[in-house]
């Protein structure tokens, strides 16, 4: 299946994952609002909302770029019906704008617990709601939250309580809103990555350029994205996914091509539970 035609609503869609599952969608020849904050270039960051339009238009899509802060309610719904008014309705809304710090209770300022938890799960309750009233009317409606399954062990919070509160926030969405919207057919699936993914927050955050040799490309996020999205939304919702598990269900088989440094090992990612075991070949860590 193709999603060509279909619009989405990307938030953080100007770099990194967020830009990848658009590139995707625009090989198809999808339509995509790109909801992020850059508009000028970032002093360490790539891209911008414009770069990025600018690359969805080359892969085959159409673009449309939207200063969007996803904390500020009037900004997110004027962002949607922009999207609407230019494409006729929104079939797909990605919730993909998060923030992150990852420190202890003492360390950290209540203006970044704020942050990350407006951003994080605030941010995806809004924007998702302000896309219901397109994705009600859709032929096949598509929410997605890249976040982790809800594994309550306290191995994922000790160190970083304020982060993990606010990306688990995101995965509640999922968990209520699959079950409120599942009569009208309006999927909500989350998906989280088993490694790292080679972004600017692992460059510049978390393990600088030697970590991004031990991580994969945003494209194994892009790939198992699209294939969420193709799927019946009346059938397949309410499901917390692990990118390369999910994608070796769908027939994958060859996860090295999105390895950054194949010589390197795979940096495991945090919030993958225990019981989740990765595909034959695949060794993490």
């Amino acid at each position: 299946m193709s999603l060509q035609g279909k619009t989405l609503f990307v938030t953080g869609a100007s770099r990194g994952i967020g830009l990848a599952i658009a590139l995707r969608a625009a090989k198809d020849g999808a339509n995509i609002a790109i909801a992020a904050k850059t508009a000028e270039p970032h002093k360490h960051l790539p891209g911008t909302i414009y770069t990025a339009a600018a690359e969805i238009e080359k892969a085959g899509g159409k673009a449309l770029p939207l200063v969007v802060d996803v904390r500020d309610e009037a900004s997110v719904y004027e962002a949607v019906e922009q999207t609407a008014a230019k494409f006729g309705g929104i079939d797909i809304c990605v919730n993909n704008a998060s923030a992150i710090q990852l420190t202890g209770t003492l360390a950290t300022e209540m203006k970044r617990y704020d942050l990350m938890n407006q951003v994080n799960a605030r941010g995806t309750y809004l924007t998702s709601k302000a896309c219901l009233p397109y994705l009600l009317k859709a032929a096949n409606p598509h929410v997605l939250m890249l976040s982790p399954p809800l594994d309550m062990n306290p191995r994922w919070f000790e160190g970083h309580v304020a982060y993990s509160m606010a990306k688990y926030g995101m995965s509640m969405c999922v968990l209520g809103m699959a079950a409120e919207f599942r009569k009208d057919g309006v999927a909500f699936n989350a998906l989280w990555p088993r490694t790292g993914i080679a972004t600017a927050a692992i460059q510049f955050a978390l393990a600088g350029e030697e970590g991004m040799k031990q991580c994969r490309t945003p494209e194994i996020m892009a790939d198992a994205a699209h294939a969420i999205f193709v799927k019946p939304s009346r059938e397949f919702t309410g499901n917390f996914l692990i990118d390369d598990s999910f994608l070796y269900e769908e027939g994958v088989r060859d996860f090295d091509k999105y390895r950054v440094d194949p010589t390197a090992r795979l940096m495991p990612d945090f919030f993958v539970p225990e019981s989740s075991k990765p595909p034959p070949g695949v060794v993490v860590g």
